[in-house]
């Protein structure tokens, strides 16, 4: 067992079971070798385990390890996993040192955890050189696409490749191996599912190109194979898809997708595009939803009061914050462009609403968007009116107007003067003296500036903070720039620069 600040790197499935059976805090570190995030959170990880020297520290490469990776639901790399007593009590995606750091503490029962919400400050979690490596790695990925790759760190000739490949086939497969000889057990169950319900779908061999290998680890954001992906939307791995495969719903999403299934296979290895099947429901656009059929009166009312909840209501997998499907992510995505304010239900949550939704709507998928009580339809829907400009003049004719989020209201306030100061008070009766000498130096050099107080508007006030990366007030811009706060003004007042710096 790993302990006195080591970590172990874990070989196979009955290893992990044997090192998580007992009381011990366990924490996963599912990483990859591709991924340069991982291997950053590796030296918060390392110094984390030299901290907690009670705690089993374990590293799994979820590629080399598909078996552990489908059993923890793992879908992007890096991703933590904490137990204990034997069993998982949370989890963490992404790279993120403060939470890490802090969930780390809290299962492990420290009294030094720190402050949440202190990226800059998690103590002895990890040193300086650590986080800056984070921040660097950060900004890297930031200004990727201004050589030639994207945001994901691909390079704009593979990204477009992939997507080709994704979109050649409606169902398209990513293995290892071939249909006919498929080099992995996962890979083999996903293809005889397919097999099992007559549809014909595209494969790739990931074995015989490294470059679309690891590439698609990024553009997906998925670290294991196989991968599954129907319409361009990944689906997800093998355990999704067997579990999608016995509930009946990876048929449905097949079929409300245009894409013909035969249950008895009889049509295995060929496929036909339905461009409409009479038993696709269609969703009615007359004010209302067909009528139930075999619901209670309790259980229809039930479905009513959460279909008129909020003027836009979002049946889906998962929350806004963490969809399950990418059919869900991508219409909570839609809904998010178009700034609608939408309620959400998490149908994986509720057996007995999921199961009565379809029959309610006589639509028989998800996610399911309805507004104003009236169902639009799923993602495909969503997607082809949000495209066509039809889902903002449907969200206008219901009266639904676009929130100004946080994030416009601060663009606007900044904007609002080329000069802006964010200070506690007025020019004329500040409230702190840092504010005070801002507006002195400003005035010294017969500065024309706009101000807003911040004691004023707490949600601007804490808004700010995070928008700018700057912990304290006052805060000045230029021209939508944050320039610095209090040091930093006095500094430039003081070497003649301030002027100068607000007129460039």
């Amino acid at each position: 067992m790993a302990t006195g600040g080591s970590v172990k790197d874990v070989q196979s499935k009955p290893e992990l079971d044997d090192l998580i059976r007992g009381p011990a805090v366990v924490i996963l570190h599912f990483w990859a070798s591709w991924c340069d995030a991982s291997k950053q959170m590796d030296q918060v990880f390392s110094h984390l385990a030299t901290d907690f020297p009670h705690v089993v520290f374990l590293r799994v490469e979820a590629e080399e390890q598909p078996e552990i990776s489908e059993a923890y639901s793992v879908s992007a790399v890096p991703y933590f996993v904490f137990c204990k007593d034997g069993k998982t009590v949370d989890t963490l995606e992404g790279a993120n040192p403060s939470s890490l750091a802090n969930k780390v503490a809290k299962v492990a029962g420290s009294s030094d955890q720190v402050e949440s919400a202190a990226p800059a400050s998690i103590g002895m979690a990890a040193g300086p050189a650590v986080l800056e490596s984070v921040k660097d790695l950060a900004k890297e990925n930031g200004s990727s696409s201004q050589d030639g790759t994207t945001g994901s760190g691909l390079a704009d000739s593979l990204k477009k490749r992939l997507q080709e490949l994704v979109n050649s086939y409606p169902v398209f497969l990513f293995m290892k191996g071939s249909p006919e000889e498929p080099k992995c057990g996962f890979s083999r169950k996903v293809v005889d599912i397919l097999k099992d319900l007559g549809v014909q779908f595209g494969s790739f061999d990931i074995l015989t190109d490294n470059e679309v290998r690891e590439g698609l680890k990024k553009f997906s954001n998925w670290p294991t194979f196989p991968q599954l992906f129907c319409k361009g939307e990944l689906i997800g791995g093998c355990d999704i898809a067997v579990a999608m495969h016995e509930n009946g719903e990876l048929k449905e999403v097949f079929r409300d997708h245009g894409i013909f299934v035969s249950s008895d296979g009889a049509n295995a290895g060929e496929s036909i595009v339905a461009p409409a099947l009479p038993d696709v429901p269609q969703p009615r656009r007359d004010g209302g939803i067909a009528e139930p059929a075999g619901l209670s009166t309790a259980l229809t009312s039930k479905l009513e009061s959460l279909i008129n909840s909020s003027p836009v209501v979002l049946f889906m997998k998962g929350a806004p914050e963490e969809p399950k499907c990418g059919f869900s992510r991508k219409v909570v995505d839609i809904l998010k462009q178009e700034k609608i304010e939408f309620r959400s239900f998490d149908i994986l949550s509720d057996d007995e609403v999921r199961q009565a939704l379809k029959v309610f709507s006589n639509w028989s998928s998800y996610p399911q968007l309805y507004i104003k009580g009236e169902l639009i339809g799923g993602s495909d829907i969503a997607l082809e009116m949000h495209k066509s400009g039809e889902l903002k003049k449907l969200l206008a004719e219901k009266g639904i107007a676009a929130k100004e989020t946080l994030e416009d209201k601060l663009k606007n306030l900044i904007s609002s003067s080329q000069i802006m100061l964010f200070m506690k008070g007025t020019p004329d009766a500040p409230r702190c003296g840092f504010s005070s000498k801002v507006v002195d130096a400003l005035r010294k050099d017969d500065i024309s500036f706009g101000s807003f107080d911040i004691l004023s508007n707490e949600e601007v006030r804490q808004g700010l903070k995070t928008y700018s990366n700057w912990p304290t007030f006052p805060q000045l811009y230029y021209k939508g720039e944050l320039i610095g706060g209090c040091d930093i003004i006095l500094e430039l007042q003081k070497s003649g620069e301030l002027k100068s710096t607000l007129s460039e």
